[in-house]
C-alpha cells in the first residue's frame, strides 16, 4: 500500500472482498426490439389497481410516507392471516437481507447459504463483517445434510432461497423443517420465498408456519415477481417479535416511498391479477421446458417463473455464444457465470410472442452450431 493511499479514508477490508452484484442487461446495441427475459419480471405487468394507486400519489410527493408502513403491513396480515406487528417492510427483500445480517451476524462469525444461492447473500454477509460459507448442492438443489455439515459454532445466520434463484429448484417443507430443527437455536434461518406464489407442488411450504412458531426463523417475500412491482422495490418479512424489533431499530425511518406503499396495498386487493399471472406461468413454463429440451438443451426442472438452460460446449454450442446469438436476435437472457454456472443461461417466462420467439431463436442457434 502506498503512502498516498494511507492518507485517504479506507473501507473495511471485507468490503473490498465483495464482488459487486451486476444486474442483467436490458438493452442490446443496434437491436430495435428486444424481449427482456433476464430479470424474472412478470410479463403481465402490474395490477391496474396498483397503477391507479401509484398515480393517485402524485399530489403527495412533497410529504413523507408512513414510516411504519402500517397500511401495507395490515394488508399483508389480512391476506396471509399474519400478525402485522410481526411484519416488517423493506426496500426490496435485498434491504431486509442486509438488515438481518447486520443485526444477527457478529463480525468474524459465519453466514451459510447453498452453492447456487442468490448472490446477494454473500454480499450481505461480507458487508456485515461475516464469513461466507457454502453448502454444496446436489442436482442444482440445496441439500440439508450438506448444509448442516458446514454448520459450526460460529454459524449465526443461514440464508435459504426456496425456491432458489437461479436454478428454479426447491426443498420440500419437510426438508426445510428438518434443517430448522437441526440448527442451533441461536442460529437464524432466513427463508427467502420470493417465488412462492408460482410453486404448484403439494409438498412445498413458503415458511410461514415456521416463522410463526419458531424463535429463529424469518420468512421474506417480495412484490417484484408475481405482483409485477419490481420498479417500486417492495419486500417484506415475517418472524418473531424479537427479530422484527431488532430490524426496526436499524432500518431507515422512511425506507419505503409513498407510491410504493399505496401500490402494494392495491396489488394485494387484486387477487384476480395475481391468479392470471399464476395461470400464465402454469401454461408456459412446461411448454418452454418441453420445447427447449427437445432442441437438445438441458433444462433444470423449475417450479418458478424461469428456467435454467445448460449448453454443452463440447458439442459445439456454448452458453456465451448462445447469449450473443440470442441478443442479436432480440432476446436477452441472464448469464449466470457469476454463480459458478458458466455453461448456463437463465430464461424468464415471457409473454406468448417472447416465448415462441426465443424457442425459435434457440432452435436456429442449435441447428447452426451442430456442424
Amino acid at each position: 500500500m502506498t503512502s498516498t493511499m494511507l492518507l485517504r479514508p479506507q473501507p473495511r477490508p471485507e468490503i473490498l472482498a465483495i464482488d459487486a452484484y451486476v444486474p442483467g442487461k436490458s438493452r442490446v446495441a443496434g437491436v430495435a426490439k428486444v424481449h427482456k427475459l433476464s430479470s424474472n419480471e412478470s410479463p403481465l405487468g402490474a395490477s391496474p389497481k396498483a397503477i391507479e394507486a401509484f398515480r393517485n400519489c402524485v399530489g403527495d410527493l412533497a410529504l413523507y410516507p408512513d414510516g411504519s408502513a402500517s397500511a401495507l403491513r395490515e394488508a399483508i396480515g389480512s391476506r396471509f392471516g399474519l400478525e402485522p406487528s410481526r411484519i416488517i417492510c423493506g426496500n426490496g427483500s435485498d434491504e431486509l437481507f442486509a438488515l438481518l445480517a447486520h443485526a444477527f451476524l457478529p463480525p468474524g462469525d459465519e453466514g451459510l447459504y447453498s452453492e447456487y444461492g442468490f448472490l446477494e447473500y454473500p454480499i450481505c454477509i461480507r458487508a456485515a463483517g461475516g464469513v461466507p460459507v457454502i453448502g454444496k448442492e446436489i442436482g442444482k438443489t440445496a441439500n440439508v445434510d450438506a448444509m448442516l455439515a458446514r454448520v459450526s459454532g460460529r454459524t449465526k445466520i443461514v440464508f435459504l432461497a426456496n425456491p432458489n434463484n437461479p436454478t428454479g429448484t426447491y426443498l420440500s417443507f419437510a426438508e426445510v423443517k428438518r434443517l430448522q430443527a437441526s440448527l442451533p437455536p441461536e442460529c437464524l434461518l432466513v427463508i427467502d420465498a420470493a417465488y412462492a406464489e408460482y410453486v404448484q407442488r403439494n409438498d412445498y411450504g413458503a415458511g410461514i408456519e415456521l416463522a410463526a412458531t419458531c424463535e429463529n426463523v424469518v420468512m421474506t417475500r417480495t412484490f417484484s415477481k408475481i405482483h409485477g412491482l419490481a420498479n417500486l422495490r417492495i419486500g417484506w418479512a415475517y418472524g418473531p417479535l424479537h427479530v422484527i424489533d431488532a430490524l426496526n431499530r436499524i432500518r431507515g425511518p422512511f425506507n419505503l416511498n409513498g407510491p410504493a406503499l399505496a401500490a402494494g396495498v392495491a396489488s394485494l386487493a387484486d387477487a384476480a391479477h395475481v391468479e392470471r399471472a399464476i395461470e400464465h406461468n402454469a401454461r408456459w413454463l412446461p411448454w418452454l421446458s418441453q420445447e427447449i429440451s427437445a432442441l437438445g438443451i438441458e433444462v433444470t426442472p423449475s417450479v418458478t417463473n424461469f428456467l435454467l438452460l445448460r449448453f454443452d460446449e463440447s458439442r459445439g454450442f456454448g452458453a456465451k455464444e448462445a447469449d450473443a446469438f440470442l441478443s442479436a436476435h432480440g432476446f436477452i437472457l441472464r448469464s449466470v457465470a457469476a454463480y459458478g454456472l458458466p455453461d448456463c443461461l437463465r430464461l424468464t417466462v415471457g409473454d406468448e410472442e417472447a416465448n415462441r420467439g426465443v424457442v425459435a431463436a434457440l432452435g436456429e442457434y442449435m441447428r447452426a452450431n451442430r456442424g
